[in-house]
């Protein structure tokens, strides 16, 4: 049984040029990091005693025969890019809701990958893991998401991520007094809108409309450089909660799918209660609301916003980890051993050959 905990994350600054169709010709950047809310998933071999195959439990269970019949896409996608063909049992638990804005899709594609590889005695390198989780999702899936989520879920930690024109990815922890993070922290609000939706179809929108929005998706990403300066340097934190502001004002701009009335009545309320600045997280529609704000104004920042929860949270930073591993001791004869040997030559090979 092998058990991987791997972390969901907020954006700050430069969504949007993480899309491969903007940064292949402009470069682009992210500002983010993961917090201490979790995707786990846990993956074992099934025994040879049942009537399914495979048996995978999330919101729904799904007891299949082969691969070709799940629907779980990113269960299916990994699957097929391992070229795994053993029964399993795959069961995942999150700290909080999918479809949110908090990247989990890519954490559950990079956990599972994760809990995969160990299973079968392997231990990729976390940039390996981004790279499989971005393959999987943007080409064996075909779906419309960018590269931050993966990059964040495996590396973990407050970051700069920057996506090179070749298709290089580079990943660098954003170093800060301990007070001045403790500050930063303290600035953040996290709040669910109670609205959900599938991330690929808002982002869809705004993929087909970036030859339009040159001028908006540049600010955004020269914001990321300027955003590390102000938590790296000594100018007043609130600085960074204005140009939150700026760039939701900004990222507005992209897409009509990017906010609603709905939300909008929130961030407004938000504001006058004191509120600097703040941002739907992820590709926007719904999901969690991030506001910054004077420690001092957050209680009536609450009492602005009757009937939304707040998540309390802090950073983390380790990044996709394996947190339980124990081997099967119900390996029944020779052929189950000889199979998963088989299984991990397999995926090595696969491994090295996407590396290279």
């Amino acid at each position: 049984m092998i058990i991987s905990r791997t972390p969901f994350r907020i954006s700050f600054f430069g969504g949007g040029t993480d899309y491969p169709v903007w940064f292949r010709e402009h470069g682009g950047a992210v500002l983010a990091t993961t917090i201490d809310k979790y995707c786990y998933i846990s993956c074992r071999q099934l025994p040879p005693f049942f009537e399914h195959r495979t048996r995978i439990a999330y919101s729904r269970i799904e007891l299949v025969n082969n691969n070709q019949e799940i629907e779980h896409p990113a269960v299916r996608g990994v699957l097929k890019y391992l070229n795994i063909d053993d029964g399993l049992e795959i069961h995942h638990d999150g700290d909080l809701p999918a479809r949110t804005g908090l990247g989990s899709s890519s954490s559950f594609t990079v956990g599972l990958l994760h809990t995969l590889y160990a299973l079968q005695h392997i231990m990729p390198s976390k940039a390996q893991l981004a790279q499989a989780a971005i393959h999987v999702e943007q080409d064996v899936l075909g779906e419309a998401v960018g590269c931050q989520d993966q990059v964040l879920a495996a590396h973990g930690g407050l970051c700069k991520a920057t996506f090179f024109q070749n298709g290089d990815i580079g990943h660098a922890p954003i170093i800060m007094r301990p007070e001045r993070l403790a500050a930063f922290q303290n600035h953040l609000q996290l709040y669910f809108t109670g609205f959900s939706r599938i991330a690929s179809e808002v982002a869809r929108e705004q993929i087909d409309r970036t030859n339009q929005r040159r001028s908006e998706l540049s600010t955004m990403l020269q914001m990321v450089d300027e955003g590390v300066s102000i938590l790296t340097g000594d100018r007043d934190l609130a600085n960074f909660g204005s140009m939150l502001h700026e760039a939701w004002m900004l990222k507005r701009r992209l897409t009509s799918r990017i906010t609603t009335p709905a939300i909008d009545a929130i961030y407004a309320a938000a504001r006058e209660a004191g509120a600097l600045g703040g941002k739907l997280l992820g590709a926007g529609g719904g999901g969690f609301m991030l506001l910054f704000a004077r420690p001092e104004d957050h209680e009536r920042i609450r009492l602005a916003l009757p009937g939304l929860l707040q998540v309390p949270f802090k950073f983390e930073g380790l990044g996709t980890q394996i947190v339980f591993y124990q081997e099967d001791q119900l390996m029944l004869d020779d052929v189950w051993a000889q199979s998963s040997a088989q299984t991990a030559a397999r995926l090595k090979a696969t491994l090295i050959g996407k590396a290279a």
